[in-house]
């Protein structure tokens, strides 16, 4: 049989060309050229084949398949999955350098083989003494895991295929993508060409035979997985490891995912012993204070179906040259911008000379409309130098005229908060009565200036900084 040969494709034109060139000749863009495998198809294959046609069945004819689950032992990463992996499935985890990537995949592989369903672990970036220290800091080279996972250090593909089929495990771990490679291609490993072939053979390996195939993506500087686009497109869930290097919680995202949901979200702990889920995720974003501080508050948000509190916290100060500084990290920048605009036309806060920063503490980042209003809260409570009435929180989305709308979940954030112990809780005016939650207030209000006027403690003062120190001063004895 011949060696199947490579070609440089334009992905533009379709362009075929033998070495790799900057520009196209075909259609003349630039860096599309991409080395791919081409196989001759036999005249044969490509006929149309004789005998029984496939044939259209309406929708209600489809028989309903059950789809059944491989649930992995950790609770939260089942959770984003959807209740847990997939046969047949091919899944994609990225997250950055040192996140805990291959920790969490192989606590993963030892809880598959915990529930009776053996494991391969490929790795191309390490060996098998290094792996084997890992699983014993984990304390999983006792028990059935330490049966039940095999591992493979091997970055060719055609041979992980080959071990895969003999050994006819229930899941593949393949660590990491980047590192995998083709011999029929001449690029190095991590290039367009091996990556794409690569994932095209895992997954042809995933959707014959059954095997739930996990794949490790790298991450680049931008956030994004390293590879080409299509490789997202290949696979059936994409899974994101986000959280601070330094810190130690970690929260499982899936921005893809055809078997569930995609907005859920795992919350993890980082410990000697690998990654633990958290008892309370709702509590482990939220900081104890020793008293009331100015441009603090708790949102109440949603994810998924979880009901988070997160702590908002915010700072503006006075800018000494040049454009004022808006800066936000863990939320969208600029729905700040938009924030500032309005509290200065509608609420009289006037942020356009002050350099604004804002931050979600826990490291965790929320794209909850339900965050507009508890952050406006937060910005005028630093620029006045009040605080906020302790025990309250807050959710509501800001329009651009000011008013205030409501945001799905209430009855959800309200239980949250009031189990958390919270006595106040400011929401946007609906046409209806507010949820009653037993032990918690709930205070609807109609515009952010009101919100305002009731969130911050004492009496409203200008923005002027004589009106700032006395509101410091009024402030004091209460903190």
């Amino acid at each position: 049989m011949a060696r199947p040969q490579s070609r440089y494709v334009c992905q533009a034109c379709s362009e075929a060309f033998l070495r790799w060139e900057g520009q196209c000749r075909g259609c003349g863009a630039w860096n599309t050229l991409v080395e791919t495998v081409v196989r001759d198809v036999p005249a044969a294959a490509r006929a149309p084949r004789a005998g029984a046609e496939a044939e259209a069945v309406p929708l209600a004819a489809l028989a309903d398949a059950e789809v059944p689950r491989l649930p992995v032992g950790i609770g939260e990463l089942d959770r984003v999955l959807g209740g847990g992996l997939v046969p047949g499935s091919l899944v994609l985890v990225g997250g950055e350098p040192g996140i805990g990537k291959s920790t969490l995949l192989l606590q993963a592989a030892a809880g598959l083989a915990a529930g009776g369903r053996p494991v391969l672990y490929a790795s191309g970036e390490e060996s098998g003494s290094q792996i084997r220290l890992r699983a014993g800091r984990l304390g999983l080279l006792a028990g059935v895991a330490a049966d039940g996972v095999h591992v493979l250090a091997e970055h060719d593909v055609a041979r992980i295929v080959e071990a895969t089929r003999a050994a006819r495990p229930a899941a593949l771990v393949v660590d990491s993508i980047q590192t995998a490679t083709i011999d029929e291609l001449e690029g190095p490993a991590g290039s367009v060409g091996q990556v794409r072939e690569a994932a095209l053979r895992l997954m042809e390996l995933a959707k014959g035979e059954g095997i739930a195939v996990i794949l490790v993506g790298h991450v680049t500087k931008e956030g994004s997985i390293a590879g080409p686009k299509t490789l997202e497109h290949l696979v059936d869930a994409v899974v994101s490891i986000e959280g601070e290097r330094g810190g130690t919680l970690r929260l499982v995202r899936a921005s893809k995912n055809r078997f569930g949901a995609t907005d859920e979200v795992g919350v993890l702990e980082m410990a000697e012993g690998g990654l633990r889920e958290v008892p309370d995720p709702a509590r482990a974003f939220l900081v104890e204070h020793p008293a009331p501080a100015p441009g603090s508050i708790v949102a109440a948000t949603l994810e998924g179906s979880r009901a988070l509190l997160v702590e908002v916290q915010a700072l503006v100060a006075p800018t000494g040259y040049g454009t004022p500084r808006r800066t936000a990290i863990g939320l969208d920048p600029n729905r700040l911008a938009l924030l500032v605009a309005v509290l200065g036309r509608r609420a009289g806060v006037g942020l356009g000379t002050h350099d604004v920063y804002a931050n979600l503490a826990g490291g965790i980042s929320v794209a909850d409309p339900g965050l507009d209003l508890p952050l406006a809260i937060a910005l005028a409570s630093t620029l006045r130098d009040r605080p906020v009435l302790p025990g309250t929180t807050a959710f509501g989305e800001v329009g651009l005229l000011g008013e205030l709308r409501a945001v799905g979940g209430t009855e959800r954030r309200l239980r949250e908060a009031a189990r958390l112990g919270f006595a106040r809780a400011l929401l946007p005016r609906g046409r209806g009565a507010p949820p009653e939650v037993a032990d918690l207030e709930v205070v609807p209000v109609a515009t952010v200036r009101d919100a305002l006027a009731v969130a911050l403690a004492g009496p409203t003062a200008p923005d002027g900084p004589a009106g700032r120190r006395g509101a410091a001063s009024a402030a004091a004895p209460r903190s």
